[in-house]
């Protein structure tokens, strides 16, 4: 499972976290962190304490949406916040071109590309955040402050 931490995507999440701060260290889990309820269940926390990134796209640009693994993405709010009628969450394949990762370890950074970030406030709520590094098995952990300062995201109310 240590192999994990050589895999690329894990790497590229590393090396941004380094940059930041480099006593935030990527963990490996034995169980999949694939979605919230899992990552939860593998890290015995809130499943509101894992952050969900979700890629999104508005017209023809794509974003990350950063939620609350027990809060949904409101698309209606995204859509009022754009102004826009042209937006929906991107499929697997867009994911992984856009991204680089696969779902289930998209994570809130590394992205291969530049995206503009939306924090859902009630990420706040919590001591600790964990969000995916760059694999289903790969997470790190991190304060909301700290996620807000790596990322350079806008902190809304973007949940239903």
């Amino acid at each position: 499972m240590s192999d994990l931490l050589h895999n690329e995507p894990v790497k590229r999440v590393q090396s941004v976290i380094n940059l930041f701060d480099k006593n935030i260290k990527i963990q490996v889990l034995v169980n999949t962190a694939r979605t919230a309820l899992d990552a939860a269940k593998a890290l015995n926390c809130e499943v509101g304490a894992i952050v969900k990134s979700l890629l999104l796209r508005k017209n023809d640009l794509y974003f990350l949406c950063l939620v609350s693994g027990d809060k949904r993405c409101s698309l209606k709010k995204l859509k009022k916040i754009f102004n826009v009628k042209d937006l929906s969450m991107a499929d697997a394949q867009k994911v992984k071109s856009v991204t680089g990762f696969t779902i289930g370890g998209v994570s809130p950074v590394g992205s291969k590309s530049k995206l503009e970030t939306l924090i859902d406030h009630n990420l706040e709520r919590f001591d600790n955040l964990y969000g995916a590094a760059g694999h289903p098995n790969a997470i790190f952990k991190i304060s909301f402050v700290n996620l807000q300062k790596i990322t350079s995201g806008k902190i809304m109310d973007i949940t239903e």
